[in-house]
């Protein structure tokens, strides 16, 4: 893929030509590589874009320059790319909407506006923008007390019809099914017993399969399993489970960063490499999870 660079220079003496100028970029939703120096998505719509920016630059007394620019290597197309990551921004409007609750119409329709400029200029869109509609057509959805539209159907259960179950999974936990264990033992069924897979094909039928194609439990329109089973069982209303729910959805399929995300990361990967099975691996995993709970329980910050 090619890159339009714009090459832009104003006199210091320029103060209300330089804000103006940025804001256009920063409307366009240009990446900075370099000061003096900004990435649009290469099109000829975006090239006549920055083209008419280049002669209000002129017009102020600047230089204006614009070329295509592609990387030299795969390695550096993805760090160009990845100056396009919208993540953050992504969530900070999550973070607005958490804020909004039910929201009036006046609060939706600002929310709207600005998840809609959002997605204008996310030139690579992905899960955090998949995360950020979402979350936007539940909030609508909980505004006018009509049912949420979803690919997949997530029926709601009673935890008392799944006591005692063995529960499947595949071998060599990692944070998706870590966590999801960790939510049936805690607070789905406390007699759980867990068998680790080999091969998910070979999954027992009175065994109730997580995580896995064809599982009872697994991924549905783009919640992660923890997720999944958390609606499945009326917890995905707990704002503490709901903080876990989003590192976890971070950490498997990428999407809105989360702060703690790279740190519990670091913790499970090495616990991981220091337990010699899954059991053991679960039990001390379960410790973090369960800190994890108390902790976005009691911090006021995290409400």
């Amino acid at each position: 893929m090619d890159f339009l660079a714009f090459f832009v220079s104003l006199p210091s003496s320029q103060t209300a030509g330089r804000m103006r100028i940025w804001r256009a970029l920063r409307g366009l939703g240009c990446a900075t590589l370099r000061d003096g120096v900004y990435l649009l998505p290469g099109g000829a719509e975006r090239a006549a874009q920055l083209e008419s920016l280049a002669d209000e630059v002129k017009r102020a007394e600047g230089t204006a320059e614009l070329f295509l620019l592609d990387g030299r290597d795969e390695a550096q197309r993805a760090s160009l790319l990845a100056l396009f990551d919208r993540g953050a921004d992504y969530a900070s409007l999550l973070a607005a909407m958490a804020a909004a609750g039910h929201g009036d119409a006046r609060t939706l329709r600002g929310l709207r506006r600005d998840l809609t400029a959002l997605a204008a200029i996310d030139y690579f869109p992905g899960e955090a923008q998949r995360q950020a509609l979402a979350a936007f057509a539940a909030l609508e959805a909980a505004a006018s007390g009509e049912p949420m539209v979803i690919a997949g159907e997530i029926r709601r259960l009673a935890s008392t019809d799944f006591q005692g179950r063995t529960w499947a999974t595949r071998k060599n936990l990692w944070v998706d099914r870590m966590a999801s264990a960790w939510l049936i033992r805690r607070f789905i069924d406390r007699k759980a017993k867990f068998l680790w897979l080999d091969n998910p094909k070979k999954c027992p039928k009175s065994a109730l399969g997580f995580d896995f194609d064809g599982a009872a439990f697994t991924h549905v329109d783009g919640r992660v399993t923890f997720e999944v089973l958390a609606a499945s069982f009326g917890l995905d209303g707990d704002p503490a489970l709901a903080k876990i729910a989003a590192i976890v959805h971070c950490l498997d399929v990428g999407g809105v960063p989360v702060a703690e995300a790279a740190g519990i990361e670091a913790m499970l990967a090495g616990l991981r490499a220091e337990s010699g099975d899954d059991d053991k691996l679960l039990t001390v995993a379960a410790r973090v999870f369960d800190g994890l709970y108390r902790h976005y329980q009691q911090d006021p910050s995290h409400d």
